[in-house]
């Protein structure tokens, strides 16, 4: 439950974003200009009065300067008039005192003073484009075929939990005006790969995660078919002697499609786009569908994204990733991947793995 601290600060929040005729979008689009990215929803969780979120202390000092936004900018605290600076400083010290008694020594506290990241806000605009796997026509159903009447353009892909699970996220991040699309990989055209590159889903029905796999031939992860997985394609690293193979397990056998799959493994991947390094490219893959799921939902969870942003933020400060991941399975359901537990990260690069967890490595 929320202190009256906490919600009187929210409250405040909210009042100074409205005086400035800010939606929370804008508001996240101005506070990212200064290079550390925050998005819609962080502010949205700031100013939730029903149990908000602990504002970072990196950004209330930028509240205090929204009564002098100046041309959709943030006027820098050295420009101020006398009177600007005066309240400035009144309004700083107020959402300060605010914001410490709202934390009151709680675990909350050193989470409230890491800066906030968002993987899924883009501050130059985008555009984004979601590339999803082809569906066999084996997988498509009657509503696959467009001679149906009642034909569904979205039965031509694969993965759509994890599609629609990031869709919404990525909108939410950066307002419904931002341009973000989605496509089946046979409809892929050259000029979908210019800007900001989502692949979900694996070698086997995504001939575009093939193609960049090629590409990325630095990356020290592969995905390949074995003969003792037939559900899937696993992921491994390292050759002959020093090969590790990544594998799920089931309830009658590690690797063993039989029984009920309990671990997937996922693949969390941020890199520039090979096709315009402006942009960037973000693998979200895994040996079945669960672990696609797993890995778009790292950094979607409501109830862990934070914690897991935070870690990237401070395990790989340049933005560049990558990590596989394990994803738990219960009752059929993929369990997003806590990323503040080591031995959910299987293997982890350019940096080097944190941990070579060897349950799951064959």
């Amino acid at each position: 439950m929320a202190t009256p601290a906490a919600e009187q600060l929210a409250h405040r929040l909210r009042t100074l974003r409205d005086q400035s005729k800010l939606t929370q979008g804008e508001l996240a689009a101005i506070f990212s200009a200064d290079g550390r990215q925050v998005g819609a929803a962080a502010i949205s969780s700031w100013e939730r009065v029903n149990n908000p979120a602990p504002v970072p202390e990196s950004r209330l000092e930028p509240y205090a300067r929204l009564p002098a936004l100046r041309d959709g900018r943030l006027t820098g605290p050295d420009e101020l008039a006398p009177e600007q600076r005066q309240a400035y400083d009144t309004l700083l010290r107020e959402l300060t005192a605010l914001s410490e008694e709202a934390r009151g020594g709680s675990p909350a506290a050193d989470a409230a003073r890491a800066p906030t990241a968002r993987s899924w806000f883009f501050s130059d605009g985008g555009p984004v484009t979601i590339i999803t796997p082809d569906a066999p026509s084996d997988a498509k159903g009657p509503y696959g075929d467009e001679s149906n009447p009642n034909y569904t353009a979205l039965y031509e892909s694969l993965d759509l939990d994890a599609l629609i699970e990031l869709h919404g996220h990525v909108r939410a991040e950066n307002g419904l005006s931002f341009p973000v699309h989605f496509k089946p990989a046979a409809s892929v055209e050259s000029d979908d790969l210019s800007g900001h590159l989502v692949l979900i889903g694996g070698i086997a029905w995504n001939p575009v995660t093939r193609r960049l796999l090629r590409e990325l031939d630095y990356l020290p992860v592969r995905q390949m078919a074995v003969p003792e997985v037939s559900t899937g394609e696993i992921f491994a690293v390292g050759h002959g002697a020093a090969e590790r193979r990544f594998l799920p397990v089931f309830s009658q056998g590690n690797g063993a499609p039989a029984g009920e799959l309990e671990e997937d493994v996922g693949l969390l991947a941020r890199v520039p786009n090979p096709f315009n390094s402006s942009k960037t490219l973000t693998l979200c893959n895994g040996i079945h569908s669960r672990g696609v799921l797993g890995a778009v939902r790292t950094l979607t969870d409501a109830r862990i994204r934070e914690a897991n942003e935070a870690y990237l933020a401070a395990r790989f400060p340049r933005g560049r990733y990558g990590l596989l991941v394990r994803v738990r399975v219960f009752h059929g359901e993929a369990l997003s991947p806590d990323l503040q537990n080591q031995d959910n990260i299987l293997y982890a690069w350019p940096e080097g793995p944190t941990t070579e967890t060897r349950r799951g490595a064959a």
